[in-house]
């Protein structure tokens, strides 16, 4: 009997939902579905054929890809960067995030509305004077630079995502620490972080992503070819005439599936760290 009368609380989806869903699901697997049936067609196959199923199922592209010298080498230079990226921003925003929601002083209201500023602007618009700065510090053909620079950006979205997560956490368990004779920092570390899975998972998986996908940083960063990140391996493919797009489609099915699987291995992560907290006051 409960069981029915849950069934008839759920909301049924209406067929203009169904649609809907249907188109956007369309806009993200159509182009994952060209991409990685573009690996195994001919470049004049690709033409004329781009969303069929391809005449031969032959992997040589993706075999010469994976015994080849760069491809495991710009993704391990990635994953360098994407996770060292990852555990720096987590690190700063959780820290931040917790001081603005519970600690009281002078100036927190602007100092949280003056970082939020960061969110208008993406790093394309600061390259020439990120260029610079990196060039006097000697940051330039390095991974550490990066990791500095993607991190000083993704910092407010992840101190938003904190911030708002932290403001929901009942504050009875603050007092009963504080009561305990803790400190913020044994606070923050015994009795907040342990709370906040979710959000670290949703924060980590976000900048893990944009970090992965991040292109035109290490293209004005980079100079050597052996610290290239996949993004920049592509343009071994790609000549002063011509690019043969058969392998350039191959590299990205190859070099994008990490991050779609660390995307769904965590999407339930995702979903709780964005809806609500891990205790509700």
């Amino acid at each position: 009997m409960a069981s029915t009368t849950r069934r008839k609380r759920q909301p049924a989806v209406s067929p203009f939902q169904w649609f809907t869903l249907l188109i956007i699901a369309a806009f993200v697997i159509v182009p994952f579905y060209t991409t990685a049936l573009g690996g195994f067609k001919e470049i004049g196959e690709l033409r004329v054929n781009a969303f069929g199923l391809p005449a031969s199922w032959d992997p040589i592209r993706f075999v010469e890809i994976l015994v080849g010298p760069s491809y495991f080498r710009s993704l391990g230079n990635s994953l360098l960067i994407a996770v060292g990226t990852v555990v720096l921003s987590t690190l700063l925003a959780s820290m931040t995030a917790f001081a603005f929601a519970h600690i009281k002083f002078f100036g927190s209201k602007f100092l949280m509305s003056y970082l939020m500023l960061g969110l208008l602007f993406p790093s394309a618009t600061a390259i020439l004077p990120l260029f610079i700065k990196m060039r006097d510090l000697g940051l330039l053909d390095s991974h550490l630079g990066i990791i500095i620079v993607q991190v000083a950006f993704s910092i407010s979205f992840s101190v938003l995502l904190f911030h708002n997560f932290f403001k929901e956490l009942p504050k009875e368990l603050i007092d009963a620490a504080r009561m305990d004779n803790c400190g913020y920092i044994r606070i923050y570390w015994y009795v907040t972080l342990p709370l906040c899975l979710p959000i670290i998972a949703t924060v980590g998986v976000f900048n893990f992503v944009g970090s992965w996908n991040n292109f035109l940083l290490p293209l004005i960063a980079l100079n050597s070819d052996a610290k290239y990140t996949w993004p920049l391996g592509i343009m071994q493919f790609q000549g002063e005439f011509g690019s043969d797009w058969p392998r350039i489609l191959a590299f990205l099915t190859l070099s994008i599936l990490p991050a779609v699987l660390f995307f769904l291995a965590a999407q339930r992560y995702i979903i709780s760290g964005l809806t609500g907290g891990a205790v509700k006051g």
